[in-house]
Formats: C-alpha cells, structure tokens, sequence
C-alpha cells in the first residue's frame, strides 16, 4: 500500500486531501499540527513513502516539520502545501529539502498527479537501491553511487535527496552538454509534470551550496545563459 503522510491544521482542507489520496490508491497518516506529524511519523517507524505539508501551522509550521523530516530520511518525498503565492514560501521549502510544492486551492486531479509522480521516483529510488549491482559513476573528485545513491567529492559523502540525486545522475550521465531546464524538469519531475520551470533553479541552487568549493562562483555546475545548466566534473 501505498504510505502518505498528510500535516493540515484545517480539518475541511485535510478531509478534502485525504478523501482524494485515498480515493487514488493512498493509504493515508493524518496529522493537525507539526508536533503530530512527526509523531506519526516514527511511530510508522519512518516507513513512509511521501509528506504532504501545509506550510502555514501554529506551533510547528510546515517549513520546520520538512527541514526535520529530511534531517530523519533523505529518501523520503516532500511537497509543501502553501496558500501564499510568493515566491519566498516557495523558494524557502524547497531549499529546506522539499521536492515540490502545491499552491492553494489547487485541483484533487493536480493534487493527486504531483503525488504519484513524486511516489514513483520514490518507490524507483529504492529499487535502484536494492539492486545487486553496484554502478560507479566517476568525474573528477567525484563519484556517483548509483546503488547507495550516494555522491562523494574527495570521498566525502555529501548528503543529497532524491530530486538532487536525479539531478546529479542527469548531469554525469551527459558531462559538458548544456542541459535546457525543460529537459531537467521533464527527466527528474517527469513528462507531465504541471508546475514551474524555477524548480529547477532552486534544486541548483541547493546543490551548488552543497558541491562547490565557493557557491557563489560556482564551477562544477554552469549555467548556459538563456538555456540552462551544464556539468564539468573536470575543473
């Protein structure tokens, strides 16, 4: 089954996201606070699939409950559900280790989509995990486990979540090619994917404050101006 975690303080609005994950195939963990969620979450023992967080809580908001859960489980898939359309909200949740976002009101059928999108990278991820083999992608003092799922620079772990492993596994596979954002979007968020473009940038920008020596003059990950990204393992 199936394993979803819905954080909502609004009864009405949790009622109404529940019914429809249900509805598409979910078993679901409901939770009206932060405090709550993480609750649940370990007495789950951490076996869920994906958290979907409303930012705006009392006590706990959303955006500490995110930072917390990645802190427990990187593999875990994340979306922020935010009434606010300002970019901060946006921009801020996925820099704590969000994987998307949902502006509200939104749609069961948009709302369910972005779910089982985020559910099969997921679910893909561990079966990737599992595997008996045990791929090594190298570029420069970096090395790409494709069974741990694990990036190492000097061989140093550096800690990535699922989107950014996608990201990353992208870039290897294709070094020096210029990357457009619709081609990142489309291969890590997939084909139908619904939302914006700008995800892209903010994964990048997380990465960056990961991988390179200075962030703010990155040399690993380069931006194509006008187009998007490329990666050059080989400086």
């Amino acid at each position: 089954m199936k394993k979803i975690l819905v954080c909502e303080d609004e009864a009405a609005i949790r009622d109404f996201v529940v019914i429809n994950l249900i509805r598409g195939g979910y078993e679901v963990i409901e939770a009206e606070n932060g405090e709550m969620a993480l609750q649940k979450y370990d007495e789950n023992n951490g076996d869920i699939d994906v958290a979907l967080l409303d930012v705006m809580m009392p006590g706990m908001d959303g955006f500490q409950v995110c930072k917390e859960l990645r802190r427990r489980n990187g593999d875990i898939g994340i979306i922020m559900l935010t009434a606010k359309t300002q970019e901060m909200d946006k921009i801020t949740g996925l820099m704590l280790g969000a994987d998307d976002y949902v502006t509200k009101p939104f749609s069961p059928s948009e709302l369910v989509a972005r779910v089982d999108a985020l559910h099969r990278r997921v679910v893909l991820a561990k079966k990737t995990s599992t595997g008996n083999f045990s791929a090594e992608i190298k570029s420069g003092v970096f090395v790409l486990n494709l069974k741990s799922r694990a990036l190492l620079k000097n061989g140093k772990i550096i800690e990535l979540t699922q989107v950014e492993f996608q990201i990353m596994e992208y870039f290897f596979s294709n070094p020096g090619v210029a990357l457009s954002r619709t081609s990142i979007l489309k291969h890590v968020w997939g084909e139908n994917y619904v939302g914006e473009e700008k995800i892209v940038d903010v994964n990048i920008r997380r990465l960056r404050m990961k991988i390179e020596d200075k962030a703010s003059t990155p040399k690993y990950i380069v931006t194509v101006w006008g187009l998007g990204y490329k990666w050059d393992g080989k400086v």
